[in-house]
């Protein structure tokens, strides 16, 4: 692979990823409330959810926070009062759509129960999504750009692969899913890859809530014989793009926030490690 190996180059990245942080580490919406689930501080749930679930069996609302908690002697364990909370949030117009998929729920580093993926932001829960960033022999990077259909950033550019990670699914194996749903590429394809490596927890305010996600990414060369191609309907075009061009559209703002945070990771090891080793093989300094 051959990269612009510049001072100047690296430079620029740094102050482009300094640039990016004021946009990805916000505070939570105003009147948001902190969210603890079995006694442990989960969240961040926004005014209108708050007023939704105010009531109902196992959530107890106070000036300072709002608390979720199981209720044994009523036969309601916490993944059933937290599945009635979701039900009870889409009801009142709190959720963007339902995805009919279960994430795992955290609370300060310990897994506590699952929850419907389309009720996280309202909550302000914490997600963990997995990139790929996939390079070709010759340099360039697969990039795909997000349907028009999708509920968060559509028309953006993207990593060719991103996603959430769903409930007892090992993160590796969430990141092959992904690679198979956005991009049609099977575990050979992306053999010789990097292990996922956490960048940066995204802190964003959201129109139907809050992000609180960890952002994971990889890097692989693709083989010139593999041409990904979309299986999900989610990615409306799949291009490549040289170091250059995937600059410029830096410089122009069409990437998600993600993206671009991933892409500036995978840049600057680039030009910190130079000549470029196979993903397997690379380390930090």
């Amino acid at each position: 692979m051959n990269f612009h190996s510049s001072p100047a180059f690296l430079d620029a990245i740094r102050t482009r990823q300094q640039s990016l942080a004021p946009r990805i580490q916000q505070l939570p919406p105003a009147g948001s409330r902190p969210l603890t689930i079995a006694g442990r501080v989960a969240g961040w749930i926004t005014p209108r959810a708050t007023e939704a679930l105010e009531g109902m069996d196992g959530v107890r609302v106070t000036d300072e926070a709002v608390h979720v908690v199981a209720a044994p002697r009523r036969r309601l364990p916490l993944d059933t009062i937290m599945a009635a909370i979701a039900q009870v949030l889409h009801r009142n117009g709190c959720l963007r759509g339902w995805r009919d998929e279960l994430l795992d729920v955290y609370g300060e580093g310990r897994r506590l129960c699952v929850l419907e993926r389309a009720a996280m932001r309202p909550l302000g829960l914490l997600t963990k999504a997995v990139h790929l960033n996939a390079w070709s022999p010759d340099g360039r990077i697969w990039l795909a750009r997000r349907a028009d259909t999708k509920a968060t950033d559509p028309g953006m550019w993207d990593t060719l692969v991103g996603g959430l990670a769903v409930s007892a699914e090992p993160l590796d194996t969430s990141l092959l899913r992904e690679c198979a749903e956005e991009a049609g590429l099977n575990p050979a394809d992306v053999h010789d890859r990097s292990p996922l490596r956490i960048i940066l927890r995204m802190h964003r305010r959201l129109p139907e809530g809050y992000q609180v996600e960890d952002v994971l990414v990889s890097d692989c060369i693709l083989p010139e014989s593999v041409v990904p191609q979309n299986q999900d309907g989610e990615v409306s075009e799949i291009r490549l793009a040289s170091v250059e061009e995937t600059w410029s559209m830096l410089e122009a703002g069409l990437f998600t926030h993600e993206a671009e945070a991933c892409i500036l990771d995978s840049l600057v090891f680039q030009q910190e490690a130079q000549p470029f080793a196979a993903p397997h093989s690379r380390r930090r300094k």
